[in-house]
């Protein structure tokens, strides 16, 4: 066999391979024993026809078309591992030539990894917040905490701002009852704005037993983005009264006996949830300082798929009513063609990530072990309320496994890289990062990790708001 690879561009690669006919021996007999075993010809047992019978019967042209569709998918591949490419996606393959007996030639266009330098972590340096706890933020915590022990108690009047209602909501298009859009029995806090626009001022004043109707715009289901007719029915008013902050109260919300203690832990709270925060600004400066430097060419077929996966999701929850998807984008200030390029454009910069942080990795050897796949799955599986064994089922069956490990490695990467950024609060002080992340090295005689195949697969990515090193790889997506 004889193959050349042509550069169509930084990210795609043309081949050309020829093949001699005395290479094809193995796939002639595989043809001539699958076609023998599908004909029933007169003096020949099933499976025993001669090859010279099959060409007469069948045609040379049903022979030959089962040797090239087993010949050349394998032919590929031996011509992808001795140009050692490192191919991205499916590729577009064309059969040129067939010369019976003599050769077969076909060519195959693939995009490939780009080849870019990639930057030194060392070099880079940047700037986070401060981590500060104002007595605003420990206030807040404990009104919330107030407002969690709150006593309700039915009244017999109108509503206000801050009581609990139960309500009965039903919504009509131009006449037509929308059962989608219909709830009984929902409790409501008035004035939290977390339901749909317009339903505070029309429940606010109402008493049990009275209704409402207003027009409004749904955000979700079918009919997202449409103006519709809701009609609010009031069935129970409740007040709600905050307990003093006091011992009791300090008892009875926490685990502490006094309203000192209370504060004290709510402040050691806010301040790792700060702490967190800080790390995560640290995690997207130092990956914007990265890719602001490396020049990395993104991959046409893997954008389109980036883009096109985006794009399903975003009018999914419309139901995939486009209508409906380009009212709720106008509503918003947005035509769908600027919705288009800045899909676009955060899909380029998410492979652009991927590309860097495999590229990291594989400069860094970063490994992932067992237990670290096992802790991803299992956030995985609680995030979308399955079991950690019906996830692994459904990503095993979606050829999915090896993008987890894709995934958790690029985290450990992204990490790595960080704690080897310098980065500093606005006060001027090192932040520790290592303590974040908490990547340690993994011998590799504990890795089990199917090949890494998550870019091949883009538009795959799984989460996500995940644990500790795994937070790392909340890029883009």
């Amino acid at each position: 066999m004889k193959s050349t690879v042509e550069q169509l561009n930084p990210t795609r690669v043309k081949i050309n391979v020829e093949v001699p006919f005395d290479e094809l021996k193995p796939q002639f007999d595989k043809a001539y024993k699958a076609l023998a075993g599908q004909v029933r010809i007169p003096g020949f047992r099933p499976g025993k026809v001669p090859a010279r019978i099959l060409d007469a019967r069948l045609g040379r042209g049903a022979v030959l078309s089962e040797v090239v569709n087993e010949a050349v998918p394998a032919k590929y591949g031996e011509a992808i591992s001795e140009a050692n490419l490192s191919v991205i996606g499916q590729p577009e393959i064309e059969v040129t030539r067939i010369e019976d007996g003599e050769t077969l030639e076909f060519t195959a266009e693939v995009d490939v990894r780009p080849e870019f330098t990639v930057p030194d972590p060392s070099t880079v340096s940047v700037e986070v917040a401060d981590v500060e706890v104002a007595d605003g933020d420990v206030e807040e915590q404990v009104e919330a905490l107030r407002d969690r022990f709150a006593t309700v108690t039915e009244v017999e009047r109108a509503a206000d701002e801050g009581d609990l209602v139960t309500i009965d909501l039903s919504a009509e298009r131009n006449g037509e009852i929308l059962a989608d859009a219909t709830a009984d029995g929902l409790t409501y806090k008035v004035g939290s704005g977390d339901l749909i626009d317009g339903l505070d001022d029309a429940v606010s004043g109402l008493g049990a037993g009275e209704s409402a109707t207003f027009t409004t715009a749904l955000v979700a289901g079918p009919h997202a983005g449409q103006e519709v007719q809701v009609t609010v029915t009031v069935q129970k008013v409740s007040s709600r009264e905050l307990p003093e902050v006091d011992e009791d109260f300090a008892q009875l919300a926490s685990e502490f006996d006094t309203v000192e203690e209370l504060r004290a832990d709510l402040t050691e709270k806010i301040r790792r949830v700060k702490g967190r925060e800080q790390g995560i600004e640290a995690r997207d400066k130092v990956l914007e300082a990265l890719l602001a430097t490396a020049d990395i060419p993104a991959p046409e077929s893997v954008v389109k798929a980036e883009v096109e996966a985006r794009q399903h999701d975003a009018v999914h929850s419309f139901d995939h009513n486009e209508d409906a998807f380009a009212a709720y984008l106008e509503k918003q200030g947005q035509s769908r063609e600027e919705f288009d390029t800045e899909v676009r454009e955060s899909a380029v910069k998410a492979v652009q990530t991927q590309l860097l942080l495999d590229a990291l990795a594989e400069q860094n050897d970063v490994q992932v072990d067992q237990s670290e796949f096992v802790e991803r799955v299992m956030f995985n599986a609680q995030q979308l309320g399955m079991s950690p064994d019906q996830y692994f089922q459904r990503v095993t069956q979606g050829n999915q496994v090896g993008a987890i490990f894709a995934d958790v490695r690029r985290g450990k990467a992204l990490a790595t890289a960080v704690e080897q950024a310098t980065v500093t609060d606005a006060s001027g002080a090192t932040v520790d990062i290592a303590a974040l992340f908490g990547v340690e090295e993994v011998p590799a005689d504990e890795v089990e990790a199917p090949e890494d195949t998550a870019v091949d697969q883009a538009g795959t990515d799984e989460a996500e708001s995940a644990p500790a090193e795994d937070k790392a790889a909340d890029t883009e997506r």
